[in-house]
């Protein structure tokens, strides 16, 4: 015996497997898990270092500097070159740039007026001049 499922239902199936799914307007983080330490009202800033061949760079010196009190945070990578910041207040610019071995990478901004709770960066390392 045959059954025949009807039209509609089996249309709606083929429709929804071919609608593209939107991508999320954060990336997923880099850091696994829940921070203890991470406010829920805040945000936070995470990313990784590189050189110039493209290879993430363990120990290199990252500052948070927030643009309203001018107060310095630092974080040094871990071995995968990744960095981490959290509790940062919404209402406040915040520069980062990486150190190591005399060589800087160029400052990037969070801004007030990116809204998301996650911030990624990726700071490249170029050698002095």
């Amino acid at each position: 015996m045959i059954r025949i499922v009807p039209i509609s239902l089996a249309l709606a199936i083929a429709l929804r497997a071919q609608v593209p799914q939107k991508p999320p307007d954060t990336p997923p983080p880099l850091f696994k898990g829940e921070k203890k330490d991470q406010d829920p009202n805040g945000r936070a800033v995470e990313g990784v270092v590189r050189d110039d061949k493209d290879a993430p760079v363990s120990g290199a010196v990252v500052k948070l500097k927030d643009l309203k009190s001018l107060q310095v945070r630092s974080f040094i990578t871990t071995a995968d070159g990744k960095f981490r910041f959290t509790s940062l207040r919404k209402d406040v610019d915040y520069e980062l740039r990486a150190d190591f071995n005399g060589q800087s990478s160029a400052a990037k901004t969070a801004s007030v007026f990116d809204t998301r709770k996650l911030l990624v960066f990726t700071l490249k390392l170029e050698p002095k001049k």
